[in-house]
């Protein structure tokens, strides 16, 4: 069995080499993670710059390929181009911080996964609760099994995309509760802290609250928050389907009206905004020597 291996925090990641090493009994592992971190870039793909690509070692061993890119160029490039066939399974992880409720849409550890299911290939992604020394090993032993598990008992049940997270209180013990829930909908994470900069620029800081504690049964929140690992199936089509069947039985139709003719800005009155936007703040009150 061939198993794409990937991440988002980077090809140097511990969390990455914990997992590459937990997963090497199950067949060949193939790296291909980003050359630096790139979390929070959800799903996004590189076209107007080239995809730099280098050989990583460890000691005197290949260890896998360092792309300048984003992790759903990883799983892209590690397909179509790096992999000496295609893989078997797709895995990204493991992530430094959960990737539950919402937040997996933001996720670029969760996107390397999709890129995976957009192929056809069963994929998983694994993210660990946040810590300054975190148990990578022990939470890479129990996302293998529940990896082992899916590709034996869940590869045909109509997905090819599964979402793991391991709160710190399951990493730690020998045989934590697993949980298949759904992901949480729970908006969170959107406030941000007001600053002001040496040249006197306002700049916003997002502050990273925490989730909030959820009560709805069935969800990775409050899986999580039980210390409990969440497995979720996911799946890529956004389509509101309920929706859509209630608005194709109506008709709606387009009636003519009259257009309004468009006033086009000349080139010079375009140049003056883009210069006036990028006139730099005046430099009173600030000492020599405290710029940059």
């Amino acid at each position: 069995m061939l198993i794409l291996l990937t991440n988002d925090d980077g090809i140097y990641a511990p969390g990455l080499a914990a997992l590459k090493q937990a997963l090497d009994p199950l067949g060949e592992v193939c790296v291909v993670a980003p050359a630096t971190e790139q979390s929070g870039v959800g799903h996004s793909i590189t076209y107007l710059r080239p995809l730099i690509v280098k050989e990583v070692y460890q000691g005197d061993r290949p260890f896998g390929f360092a792309v300048e890119g984003s992790p759903a160029d990883c799983v892209k490039l590690g397909v179509n181009e790096l992999c000496p066939r295609r893989p078997d399974m797709v895995v990204s992880g493991i992530n430094g911080g959960l990737n539950a409720g919402i937040n997996v849409l933001y996720s670029g550890t969760v996107a390397a996964a999709v890129e995976g299911a957009f192929f056809g290939i069963l994929s998983t992604a694994v993210s660990l609760e946040f810590d300054e020394n975190p148990p990578f090993e022990r939470a890479a032993t129990h996302a293998v099994q529940i990896i082992e598990h899916i590709a034996s008992h869940w590869r045909d049940l109509g997905t090819r995309l599964f979402n793991v997270n391991i709160p710190l209180a399951a990493a730690v013990k020998d045989s934590p509760e697993v949980c298949v829930v759904a992901m949480d909908v729970g908006r969170y994470g959107g406030n941000y802290e007001k600053r002001t900069d040496p040249w006197g620029r306002t700049y916003y800081w997002a502050t990273g609250e925490p989730p909030p504690r959820r009560d709805a049964p069935g969800t990775d929140l409050l899986a999580l928050a039980e210390g409990k690992i969440s497995v979720t199936p996911l799946h890529y089509d956004l389509t509101a389907r309920n929706a859509l069947e209630r608005i194709t039985q109506s008709d709606f139709t387009l009636t003519p009206r009259r257009q309004t003719p468009l006033h086009c800005v000349s080139s010079a009155t375009n140049q003056a905004l883009v210069l006036r936007s990028a006139k730099r703040p005046s430099r009173a009150g600030i000492k020599k020597g405290n710029g940059p």
